[in-house]
């Protein structure tokens, strides 16, 4: 009896037992599966933020490289628009050379030119020549006849360079700017500041908001004329004593070549003399034979161009001086200077008779040679060097 009222208790106990272990079984088995679902979400999140992350990087590399191809464009913008100012300049040489061939009258093989025409012409040449020498002050009339003698001043600075005084200033102060591509110009006081020790530390630095190309640069009545590095032909006006450009301007046909075989770095070289500012270059159209450019240095516009027949082959340097440009050439490897080719504007100097002229007591390179009209004497900067050149002159004939 009491076996069976134990029966009887138990069974209700054990099912119990079972429907709750059953019951725990099964909540386990929901939680296994909340956890699992859980991990596949944090999987899909985790992927989600890393494809964000990957969206973003690559839309950054997107957005770099829309901004490189915009840069490249503006660059390209410049440089087709320069082309197409070079190409209407040709485009006008090659009207008036259709102009004058248009004017005369072919008959079989033979061409006639009419006496007219021809007076025409000549009465032509004349009225321009006289309107270039008003323009360029004919009074000017002395030429090189010898390089006297030579003074390092000072060696500082890089290989390549430039350094000078302002000749449309009263004041003595002396410009470095070293390298052929650079943005800082160094002042001095004095050249007895200039040749001390220490005289990096007595300089006044004037930065510029672009760098130049070359060493062709040159100052004027207190502004910087220099070749932008990057571009292919624009010259830019800087006022040092303000700190800012005042003009610039693209120089029609320069860029392209280096105006000297034996200075590749440099362009385009601007120079001073007793009538102002000019650019040299030199154009493949003309087999590598130099261009001079007369510049108005206020208005920064073109007022004449010559091709003369000198050769940038071999050459290292050239300077203006009293309407005439003068080239000095010298070997590959190194050798002494000397100036074999003269081209005057006016044609007043007769070039078939000057003898080459050699600089003297020195072996090497120039990267600068630039005239100052008011000491009558070269600047120049060879290997490192900053020399002096002090000049013999003769009437011109």
């Amino acid at each position: 009896m009491v076996v069976l009222q134990l029966r009887f208790l138990l069974v209700p106990f054990l099912t119990s037992v079972m429907g709750a272990a059953q019951y725990m079984m099964q909540d386990a088995a929901l939680m296994n599966y909340i956890d699992r679902r859980f991990l596949s979400l944090e999987k899909r999140l985790e992927k989600c933020n890393q494809d964000i992350l990957d969206y973003v990087e690559e839309f950054r590399d997107f957005s770099k490289m829309v901004l490189s191809r915009l840069a490249g464009l503006n660059n390209y913008k410049a440089e087709v628009k320069s082309e197409v100012e070079n190409l209407l300049t040709r485009i006008e040489r090659a009207q008036r050379d259709i102009d004058y061939f248009g004017s005369v009258t072919d008959s079989n093989t033979c061409i006639e030119v009419h006496e007219d025409l021809v007076k025409q012409q000549l009465f032509e040449e004349a009225e321009e020549k006289k309107k270039l020498k008003l323009m360029l002050n004919a009074s000017c009339d002395h030429m090189l006849a010898g390089i006297k003698s030579l003074k390092i001043v000072k060696k500082t600075g890089d290989k390549h360079g430039c350094w000078m005084k302002d000749p449309g200033k009263k004041h003595t102060k002396i410009y470095l700017l070293n390298g052929s591509v650079n943005n800082v110009i160094l002042e001095f006081a004095n050249i007895m500041t200039f040749m001390e020790s220490n005289h990096t530390l007595k300089a006044h630095r004037v930065t510029l908001p672009f760098a130049w190309e070359g060493t062709g640069h040159i100052i004027y009545q207190g502004f910087l004329f220099y070749h932008r590095y990057g571009s292919l032909n624009e010259i830019i006006k800087f006022n040092i004593q303000k700190r800012k450009i005042t003009d610039q301007m693209l120089l029609p046909g320069a860029g392209r070549i280096p105006a000297y075989q034996l200075s590749p770095s440099t362009k385009i070289d601007l120079a001073i003399d007793e009538q102002g500012l000019w650019a040299i270059h030199a154009e493949p159209e003309t087999g590598g034979n130099i261009v001079i450019t007369k510049i108005n240095h206020i208005t920064m516009a073109v007022e004449h161009t010559w091709d003369t027949s000198c050769n940038s082959k071999d050459a290292e340097a050239a300077f203006m001086a009293c309407n005439t440009l003068y080239v000095v050439y010298n070997f590959p490897s190194g050798g002494t200077s000397r100036i074999q080719c003269v081209y005057d504007v006016l044609d007043a100097v007769n070039t078939y008779e000057i003898p080459v002229l050699h600089f003297p007591k020195r072996q090497g390179s120039h990267s600068t040679i630039h005239y100052n009209p008011k000491e009558k004497q070269l600047f120049a900067w060879g290997d490192g060097s900053q020399i002096i050149y002090k000049l013999h002159t003769k009437q011109k004939v």
